[in-house]
C-alpha cells in the first residue's frame, strides 16, 4: 500500500471561508491579522505548554527527532520544532501549536511508546502539515480558523457561525492527514497509525480496514456528524483517494464532510451559495413579461435591491445540477419562496400559481408543491390538482435539464 502523493495544496473549503471572510468581514479580518494580536497570542502559549506539559529533549529521544528532521524535509519546514509530553493522561492524541517562525508539537497518553516508527512519522507529518497550512498564502487559512473559531465560541454566535468553524475544523484534519502521506509515502503507515490513535491498539491491520471503510460507504449515504475529526473510515477513505490522484478526489471528499445541503445545517458559505441560487431561482420564476407588475417587482425587490428581470427565454441549467442533491428541507424552501409569490398582486389571479407548477415540474418539485399548495393557501385539493395539470398541460417552455460538460463550462445559459 505505497503511494506517490500528489503536493499539498489549500483545500476549496479553506478557500470559500477565507474569501468569504475577507470581504465580508473586513475589519475583523485585519485585526485578527494584525501583529499585536499575534504577539498577544506567541507569549500566552509559550508560557501554557512550559507550565502543562514535558518538554523533550533530542539526546534523549534520537529516533523520535530523527524522524522529525525527516518530516520537515519532506513538508519543506525551515523552522524549529519543539516536541512536547503532556503531563495530562488523557486519550492518545497529539496537537500543533503555531507560531509564526515556530512550531510546537504536543504529544498526549502513551502515542511514543504504541506507534512504530513509520506510524510516528505519519503523525508528525499529520500535525506539522498543519503549520504548513496555516503558514501558506499569508497564513490566510490560520486567520480564517482563528476568525471562525472567535465567532462561534461568541455567545451571540448563530448556527451558521459554528457550522463554519466545525467545517473548518474537519477539512483542516482531511488536509494534515495529506501531510502524514506525504511525509511516509505509506497508506499502510498512515492508516495503522490513525487507527492506533483513535482505538487504543497496538496492532492493526491497514488493509482490512481500507476494506471496512469501503463496506461503510458503500452502505449508505455518510456524511461526518463531528465536531472536530471526521470518522476514521472518512478518513482512510479520503487518505485512499488522495493516493490514488484520480478526478473528483475534493467533490468525493465534500460529499462525506458536508453531504446533501441542508438548510438547518448552513454555514457560512452556503447561506451565501443559498441566497445567490434564490435569485437565480426567481429569475427563472418570473420571466414571463406578464409577471412583470409594480406589486411583484416590489416584492422581489424587498430582498434583492438589484434585481434584474432575466429574458422570457432564460435558462439555469447549472441551477437545476446544483440543485439536485439538496435534501428536502432545501427543497420547501425553494417551494416556499414560489408561494410568497402566488398571491402579491390579485390582478394576476391564477397564473403565478401556473407558472410556479410549471417552474417545479423542471425540478421535479411539483408533487411537494402541490401539497404545500393545499396546506398553505387553502385551496381543495381537487382545485389544486385542476391547475396543476392544466399548467403542465399549457407549458411550452423549455425545460430546464442538468447541463452536459460543456454546459458546465459556460454558466448560466440565456
Amino acid at each position: 500500500m505505497t503511494a506517490q502523493p500528489p503536493a499539498l495544496r489549500i483545500l476549496p473549503y479553506h478557500q470559500a471561508l477565507a474569501d468569504y471572510l475577507e470581504q465580508e468581514e473586513p475589519e475583523t479580518w485585519h485585526w485578527f491579522g494584525s501583529s499585536d494580536a499575534q504577539s498577544t497570542y506567541a507569549e500566552s502559549l509559550r508560557v501554557e505548554l512550559l507550565k502543562h506539559t514535558y518538554r523533550l529533549d533530542e539526546a534523549a529521544y534520537p529516533e523520535l527527532f530523527a524522524a522529525l528532521a525527516e518530516a520537515k524535509t519532506k513538508l519543506g519546514l525551515q523552522v524549529p520544532v519543539t516536541l512536547y509530553q503532556s503531563q495530562s493522561n488523557r486519550e492518545l492524541n497529539a496537537a500543533l501549536y503555531f507560531v509564526p517562525g515556530e512550531a510546537h508539537v504536543v504529544f498526549e497518553g502513551n502515542v511514543l511508546q504504541l506507534l512504530s516508527p513509520a506510524e510516528l512519522r505519519a503523525v508528525l507529518g499529520h500535525e506539522l502539515a498543519h503549520f504548513v497550512l496555516w503558514s501558506s498564502a499569508d497564513r490566510r487559512v490560520l486567520l480564517t480558523d482563528r476568525i471562525a473559531q472567535a465567532m462561534a465560541n461568541d455567545p451571540r454566535a448563530e448556527a451558521s457561525h459554528v457550522e463554519s468553524a466545525r467545517l473548518m475544523r474537519l477539512y483542516t484534519e482531511i488536509y494534515a492527514d495529506r501531510g502524514s502521506l506525504l511525509v511516509t509515502g505509506d497508506t499502510t503507515a498512515v492508516i495503522s497509525g490513525l487507527v492506533k490513535m483513535q482505538t487504543g491498539l497496538t496492532q492493526v491491520d491497514a488493509a482490512s480496514y481500507v476494506k471496512q471503510a469501503d463496506e461503510i460507504l458503500a452502505r449508505a449515504k455518510i456524511k461526518t456528524d463531528q465536531l472536530s475529526h471526521p470518522e476514521a473510515f472518512i478518513r482512510t477513505r479520503s487518505i485512499m483517494l488522495w493516493s490514488e490522484g484520480g478526478a473528483g478526489v475534493d467533490e468525493e471528499v465534500t460529499r462525506m464532510i458536508e453531504g446533501q445541503p441542508s438548510l438547518d445545517r448552513l454555514d457560512l458559505t452556503g447561506q451565501q451559495r443559498l441566497t445567490a441560487q434564490t435569485r437565480r431561482w426567481l429569475q427563472l420564476y418570473l420571466r414571463p413579461e406578464w409577471f412583470h407588475t409594480d406589486a411583484v417587482l416590489g416584492q422581489v425587490r424587498h430582498f434583492f435591491p438589484d434585481f434584474n428581470i432575466a429574458p422570457p427565454g432564460h435558462t439555469d441549467a447549472l441551477l437545476a445540477k446544483e440543485l439536485d442533491a439538496v435534501d428536502l428541507s432545501v427543497r420547501d424552501y425553494f417551494c416556499y419562496v414560489l408561494l410568497d409569490f402566488v398571491g402579491v398582486d390579485p390582478d394576476l389571479e391564477q397564473e403565478p400559481l401556473r407558472a410556479a407548477f410549471v417552474l417545479a415540474n423542471q425540478f421535479g418539485w411539483d408533487d411537494r408543491l402541490e401539497s404545500l399548495v393545499v396546506k398553505e393557501l387553502k385551496i381543495k385539493k381537487r382545485e389544486v390538482q385542476q391547475l396543476h395539470a392544466e399548467a403542465l398541460a399549457a407549458n411550452e417552455s423549455v425545460a430546464v435539464t442538468k447541463p452536459d460538460d460543456e454546459e458546465l463550462k459556460d454558466g448560466t445559459n440565456e
